[in-house]
């Protein structure tokens, strides 16, 4: 996808909530286009307390018929296990790998790994619909500790044999609430992103009193995908944009595209 030019959100500042050690290509790809990113992490990752049953799931690899990854996270928590086990990639050799996504994609891709479907629009339930007959697979899901259960049910509707595996945990940052409030009111945001429901939840609970509305108040929320903006939706919000194409470029045209239109009729 052909991401928006030089300048086209000169001036504006950008609300990114999205994890610390995400945020970064998020916020110089804002600055590429001339907008200031301000960065308020609303999550953060780790791995589990508890390996017994991601590990279980990682000696049993050769009994998978497809493993399919939701996000960068679930590859990178996967393999980090993995490795730590004295296991490589050719654990995953009989297996037909699915990815939610290109940036999924790619991180399998940097493990040496092909991947065989990635679904046209990057969704859960599409993964379901695009990936064939899997009537009697067995098939693997790493994935968050809190993640829906949609894909998994939509599988096993299909006659498939689904495990779902968590392989990291997504807890809410660390934040100094009234500090965190301050700052946005002082920041005067034209933007705020959400590139996850977990993101939104945990915003509204950083902002769960009167002052949620006054700051939230006049600015644009944009969010990268139907579920993430639905979360927001949920809180009685308004969404204005939403990422026709779910990745982060998507979502950055589709926020040059709504304030190229839409900006002075808020203003």
């Amino acid at each position: 996808m052909r991401v928006a030019s030089p300048q086209s959100l000169r001036g504006k500042r950008v609300l990114v909530t999205r994890a610390r050690e995400q945020a970064a290509v998020l916020a110089g790809k804002l600055r590429a286009i001339g907008a200031e990113p301000i960065l308020l992490p609303m999550v953060r990752f780790t791995p589990l307390q508890d390996f017994a049953a991601l590990d279980r799931a990682i000696q049993s690899l050769m009994e998978y018929d497809w493993v399919i990854f939701t996000s960068v996270n679930g590859v990178r928590f996967f393999f980090e296990r993995l490795l730590a086990l004295g296991c490589g990639a050719e654990r995953l050799s009989r297996a037909k790998l699915g990815a939610i996504g290109p940036a999924t994609a790619a991180a399998l891709a940097k493990c040496g790994l092909s991947v065989h479907f990635v679904p046209k629009r990057y969704l859960a339930e599409e993964i379901a619909g695009g990936i064939g007959d899997v009537r009697g697979q067995r098939i693997l899901l790493p994935r968050a500790d809190i993640a829906r259960k949609a894909l998994a049910q939509a599988l096993r509707t299909k006659g498939a044999h689904v495990d779902e595996v968590a392989v990291y945990c997504t807890l809410p940052e660390k934040l100094s609430v009234p500090d965190i409030r301050q700052q946005l009111q002082d920041a005067k945001i034209d933007v705020i992103t959400f590139t996850s429901a977990s993101t939104v939840r945990n915003f509204a609970s950083v902002l769960s009193d009167a002052s949620f509305s006054a700051i939230v108040g006049g600015v644009a929320i944009a969010c990268i995908g139907p579920i993430t903006a639905k979360a927001v939706e949920e809180l009685g919000l308004t969404v204005h944009v939403v990422a026709e194409e779910h990745t982060i470029d998507g979502l950055l045209n589709a926020i040059v595209k709504e304030l190229s239109v839409d900006a002075k009729d808020r203003a």
